[in-house]
């Protein structure tokens, strides 16, 4: 199974953010069994780290946590098809629009968010952590 990160999954374990982290950290160990792959988006990379450099204030630190996270993930590439697609959408959230092309387009079998209501309109699965984690 592909399974596409949403960049508030990645934050919860890198900046342990309660009461979400358990749950996170659950989903991005998912990683380890051999039926699944983890992606996070090239666009969300850098957000993550901008994010998680704001909080932490260390760049040494981040980018030790980005390695990591690295080591867990595969990065999905977007290409002009990926924002394409994505400025086709009329979705209020180009960020979110971006995500889901990237697994849509690339053949992921859906994304794991918090916040399942910015992707209404998908047509792969979308799932909370704890949805995915049964």
């Amino acid at each position: 199974m592909k399974i596409l990160i949403d960049t508030n999954i990645v934050l919860d374990v890198m900046l342990k953010r309660e009461p979400f982290y358990r749950l996170s950290l659950e989903v991005l160990s998912l990683a380890k069994r051999d039926d699944v792959e983890e992606y996070v988006s090239a666009s969300a990379i850098t957000d993550i780290y901008y994010l998680a450099y704001r909080q932490i204030r260390d760049k040494g630190s981040v980018k030790k946590l980005m390695k990591e996270l690295l080591t867990v993930v595969s990065v999905a590439s977007v290409s002009g098809q990926e924002i394409e697609n994505a400025l086709s959408l009329e979705w209020n959230d180009f960020e979110d629009s971006v995500q889901y092309s990237v697994a849509y387009l690339q053949e992921m079998n859906g994304i794991v968010t918090r916040n399942p209501n910015d992707y209404r309109e998908a047509k792969i699965k979308v799932w909370k952590p704890e949805e995915l984690l049964l």
